[in-house]
């Protein structure tokens, strides 16, 4: 981990200005929970690389077999269990010291002159009502009911030395039955992806090692990158989702599973989804409906070529193919 007293390094500045400020969306808006003074919230210290104190929970939640009761929520995008976390560049999952946390967007925050990291647990019975409509809908034979919530939100939050006025609205909700824990990360407003200390451009937020999203459980086992993460394109993170809710991905985390697909080596499968695992494509792969992986001996047909695509491998038609 690096620490909140490594000096950071700012690339040169380079004069490209885009003029591409996101809006929030009436239906972005919706995917994100209350948040803010009026709901009660706390909020962490406006400082580069900070983080809340340490947040002793009234309820355990387990993460992958471990039960925590102490949280911190970091500036730089990261809810964790039993340290903070000051890493600014965002590292890719499995992380080699094992730290256990959930990231909705791991990236280089400072939101000394703008923008408010909240927080707050909750038994509410208004804010767990929604939770358990929409988790009925993702998961109808579950028979789930929350009894226990923790919101996350950074709101309007700043890259570390922006010379722009963009910002990102992004939030984390843990919550549980007692038995069962789920993690949601809601996307608002997601205008820029990258830090001027980790490589990007200081008027644009753009360059270098992009955000990183998903969850990293600790035991080198039980790992998740949303699709994009580390890339460009996780600045469209806002609009993708595992539950047909542009902006919001759930994840049940007491146990493994994904409503929508399947996990495979980290990354999300679509039901029906199919791809080759290696790289000579002898090896098929389907998402079946069961949310389980199923892989096959099977080669690509003779006019085809096998190709890497995103994190895995598909069967191509050979340009120099006739018909």
């Amino acid at each position: 981990m690096q620490s909140l007293n490594n000096m950071k390094i700012v690339p040169q500045l380079v004069f490209v200005v885009i003029f591409c400020v996101g809006q929030i969306t009436s239906e972005q808006e919706s995917t994100l929970y209350p948040y803010g003074a009026s709901v009660g919230d706390k909020e962490t210290p406006k400082e580069d690389d900070g983080a809340s104190p340490e947040i002793e929970s009234s309820v355990p939640f387990t993460f992958f077999g471990r039960t925590h009761k102490y949280l911190y929520v970091n500036n730089n995008g990261v809810v964790s269990f039993g340290v903070p976390v000051s890493t600014y560049t965002p590292n890719a999952f499995p992380l080699a010291d094992g730290s256990p946390f959930v990231a909705p967007y791991w990236g280089d925050v400072d939101n000394e002159k703008s923008g408010t990291v909240y927080y707050r647990e909750t038994t509410g019975s208004a804010l767990l009502q929604r939770i358990n409509e929409e988790m009925a809908k993702y998961f109808p034979n579950l028979h789930y009911k929350a009894t226990w919530a923790f919101v996350a939100t950074w709101d309007d939050v700043p890259y570390y030395q922006s010379l722009s006025k963009k910002t990102n609205t992004f939030q984390a909700v843990l919550h549980t039955d007692g038995k069962r824990s789920f993690i949601m990360l809601n996307y608002g407003k997601i205008t820029w992806t990258t830090g001027g200390a980790s490589g990007g451009n200081l008027l644009t937020g753009l360059g270098g090692v992009p955000a990183q999203a998903g969850f990293n459980s600790g035991d080198n086992t039980h790992y998740f990158n949303i699709p994009d993460s580390r890339t460009d394109n996780v600045i469209n993170i806002n609009r993708t989702s595992n539950v047909d809710t542009p902006g919001r991905w759930v994840f049940q985390v007491d146990t493994f599973k994904a409503p929508g697909g399947c996990i495979f080596e980290a990354n999300f499968a679509r039901y029906n989804e199919t791809f080759w695992k290696d790289d000579s494509c002898e090896n098929k792969c389907v998402c079946n409906t069961d949310g389980e992986m199923k892989c096959t001996d099977e080669s690509c047909p003779g006019f085809m070529v096998c190709q890497p695509s995103a994190w895995h491998f598909t069967c191509q038609i050979s340009l120099g193919t006739c018909f």
